[in-house]
């Protein structure tokens, strides 16, 4: 993969910068695909029903709201990411089992940790357009993750 800083010297405003101070997880800091999308607060059902389906090398964005009260996944749901063929996990909110996660070949990014488990309720929209930190994600675009950031195409 090439470089975050690298694509964006190539493709400048063709792409979006994220802001956001996120921090790596797993066992792959550099990671791309298709951006999918949940937008849930402190309930992970739709994440774990969602991860639990083929990912094609997909990139799941999750809006928690920036919330850390609650972690949105743990080792258990991003082990099944990999076992279904994701590439990577970008977290607006908190993980738990960060540890566990960081031995798993998966891209982790999340704003931090809380091992305080969500609500199962359900509650949530997937395949929404999200914007936070300053950058929309749309279903079905690229987006591009290393150690500099993450990029997503316009």
């Amino acid at each position: 993969m090439t470089s975050t800083a690298d694509l964006y010297d190539l493709h400048g405003d063709a792409l979006q910068s994220l802001p956001l101070q996120l921090r790596s997880f797993g066992a792959r800091p550099a990671f791309e695909g298709p951006i999918r999308t949940v937008r849930c607060f402190q309930d992970n059902a739709l994440v774990k029903q969602i991860l639990a389906t083929p990912g094609d090398g997909a990139v799941l964005v999750i809006d928690g709201a920036g919330s850390l009260e609650t972690a949105l996944l743990g080792d258990m749901i991003a082990q099944s990411a990999v076992d279904n063929g994701w590439a990577g996990v970008i977290v607006h909110g908190a993980i738990r089992d960060s540890v566990a996660i960081g031995e798993l070949p998966i891209g982790v990014k999340a704003l931090g940790t809380n091992p305080r488990k969500s609500a199962k309720r359900g509650i949530g929209k997937t395949e929404a357009v999200l914007a936070f930190g300053g950058v929309t994600f749309r279903p079905g675009a690229r987006l591009y993750a290393d150690e500099d950031g993450v990029l997503v195409e316009r």
